[in-house]
């Protein structure tokens, strides 16, 4: 009765996504059909560079193509001739962020938890490291990448080989790391005290009581923080390779064709679409690592 309830919910859930989908379709296309061609500008004429601030964006073909061009241009050759269609570099592309995303993600969870689990158990420790977890997602991401990127530089110089994707790594977990984080202090203070006195009556110790409790305990907070810092760790990773020009991955692509933007506009929504595939695919993956977890997810936190 439960599975069938679960599966029943879940459904649900693709049905209320895909009604999502088709409603973000139906409001492009309907300011398209609607809206000014050139935008609507305050202060100035809209065509003249400078003279205003734009409030609504144009809607000739070039800055706003159609959704059905958008998807048709998928299937064309990415750059002309005898290269494979766009799809394809798209998915390649991805795939290279995708397992940049998936180290980035592994450090980010490691991190977390050990920052978790260290402010759990020594609270002058939470509260002088908390704020500066905080405050560290401040830093504009654009801006930390190319210092990472020329520090891992310096390394390889000096020590070790430190390739280009490690920087790109290093980047996506500094976004990934403070939800496991926050999620696992959360998670690791939710046991009640009943449950802490009658491990204390059984003799456990600190280590026995983080093992046998507070970690599954921890679940229902750690799973949605897991899905987020999946999501967060394909973001890192897109800007990084933006920021400090890593060749072969999405965010480098995305870039190259949006300097052809103006005379193929559909293009650069291909690495687009596939930067939301990434993050939906990094976030389903850790969904389907909750199924292991799911005798202990109940009440289990949004995220």
């Amino acid at each position: 009765m439960t599975d069938s309830r679960t599966s029943s919910r879940g459904w649900v859930a693709a049905a209320w996504g895909a009604v999502g989908v088709l409603a973000v379709i139906a409001v492009w296309e309907l300011y398209k059909l609607l809206g000014p061609a050139e935008g609507f500008v305050i202060g100035g004429a809209a065509g003249e560079a400078g003279s205003g601030v734009m409030i609504l964006p144009r809607t000739h073909d070039r800055a706003m193509p159609h959704v059905w061009d958008m998807v048709a241009r998928l299937f064309e050759p990415t750059s002309g001739g005898s290269t494979p269609p766009l799809w394809v570099t798209v998915a390649a592309a991805a795939l290279v962020t995708l397992g940049i995303a998936a180290v980035g993600w592994i450090i980010g969870v490691v991190v977390g938890v050990v920052l978790g689990v260290v402010m759990q158990r020594w609270r002058v420790v939470e509260w002088g490291l908390l704020p500066w977890i905080v405050v560290s997602q401040i830093v504009p991401l654009i801006a930390f990448a190319p210092v990472v990127n020329a520090i891992g530089n310096q390394i390889d110089r000096d020590a070790f080989p430190w390739p280009q994707w490690l920087s790109v790594a290093v980047i996506a977990s500094y976004l990934a790391f403070f939800p496991v984080a926050v999620g696992m202090l959360r998670g690791l203070g939710a046991p009640d005290a009943l449950h802490l006195d009658l491990m204390r009556t059984y003799a456990a110790g600190y280590w026995a009581t983080l093992f046998r409790l507070r970690f599954p305990a921890a679940v229902p907070h750690l799973i949605p923080a897991l899905r987020l810092a999946a999501a967060n760790a394909v973001v890192g990773a897109v800007v990084a390779e933006v920021s400090i020009g890593m060749r072969g991955g999405i965010g480098r692509m995305l870039i190259q064709l949006a300097g052809q933007a103006s005379s193929d506009p559909a293009a650069p929504w291909g690495p687009m679409f596939g930067s939301i595939a990434l993050g939906l695919v990094a976030a389903g993956s850790v969904a389907l690592l909750g199924i292991w977890f799911k005798n202990y997810r109940r009440g289990e936190a949004t995220a």
